[in-house]
């Protein structure tokens, strides 16, 4: 009797799961037709994969792109979980009677957005002598209110007699911070690591503004150069989808299960 009353949500969570899946399905499979073939909607399978993987290497840089995506990318995620992790260490477990209205002033940087400040923060990168350079791009995303709010949340959860204890052993504060927090932090490093890596490869208005230079752009950069045009080669232009989705899937998936942990404020 309660098996089938779940007959419906079942059907109700497989129809949703088609859903979601199908966009995904029809990118892999426009990747292997043609235009034509994609224009008429088809949905399976073609026999012109490697014909249109040609065309994307004849037509844009793609190990070059992809080289850039993955370089901005790894050297944004690990400046960020450092600086936004050592900020949420600092601001939850140490007794300073400013800090609660350091946070909330802060915060108010969540409603600020990012296109009111892309004008100067442009202005700053190009008279520091940035543009078309990693620190152009990472710079201004290396601390986020958002990633701080997450580790100070989540260091709550940071049991304080490691840290007395860690004291009382003699252990310097920067001491704890590497030997004790960040091992114990480790599926919060892993949650904010797939946030940042996976914003910072799909970003695309701000390495627009600073990468003026082709041999500096990034992944999403190239996929609006396969679609500019009067005519768009749509299985050319899937296959670039298709190698820019590949490394926030494959990071995604190696680390979902620390980052639903992560997400949910667990610490080991």
């Amino acid at each position: 009797m309660v098996q089938r009353r779940l007959i419906p949500s079942y059907i109700f969570l497989i129809f949703w799961s088609f859903i979601s899946v199908f966009p995904l399905f029809w990118m892999i499979t426009a990747a292997t037709n043609t235009t034509v073939d994609v224009a008429r909607g088809k949905v399976w399978f073609g026999t012109y994969a490697i014909e249109n993987f040609k065309h994307l290497l004849a037509a844009q840089p793609l190990w070059r792109s992809m080289g850039n995506s993955f370089l901005y990318s790894v050297a944004q995620t690990l400046l960020c979980l450092f600086i936004c992790s050592l900020a949420g260490f600092g601001f939850e477990l140490y007794a300073d009677k400013a800090k609660d209205r350091l946070f909330a002033f802060l915060l108010l940087a969540m409603m600020i957005p990012g296109v009111a400040t892309m004008i100067p923060l442009f202005t700053m990168i190009s008279k520091m002598g940035m543009l078309n350079s990693v620190w152009g791009f990472i710079l201004p995303q290396v601390a986020t209110p958002f990633m701080i709010m997450m580790f100070r949340n989540n260091s709550r959860n940071f049991p304080p007699a490691i840290m007395e204890a860690a004291r009382i052993d003699g252990q310097t504060e920067a001491g704890i911070f590497f030997k004790q927090y960040m091992p114990i932090m480790k599926s919060t490093y892993a949650a904010a690591a797939v946030i940042t890596f996976m914003n910072a490869w799909n970003a695309y208005l701000w390495p627009k503004v600073v990468m003026t230079d082709n041999q500096a752009q990034t992944m999403p950069m190239l996929i609006a150069n396969l679609a500019a045009g009067y005519t768009i080669d749509y299985g050319v232009l899937m296959m670039g989808v298709l190698f820019c989705s590949i490394p926030t899937m494959v990071v995604f998936f190696v680390l979902q299960k620390q980052f639903a942990e992560g997400i949910t404020g667990s610490v080991k």
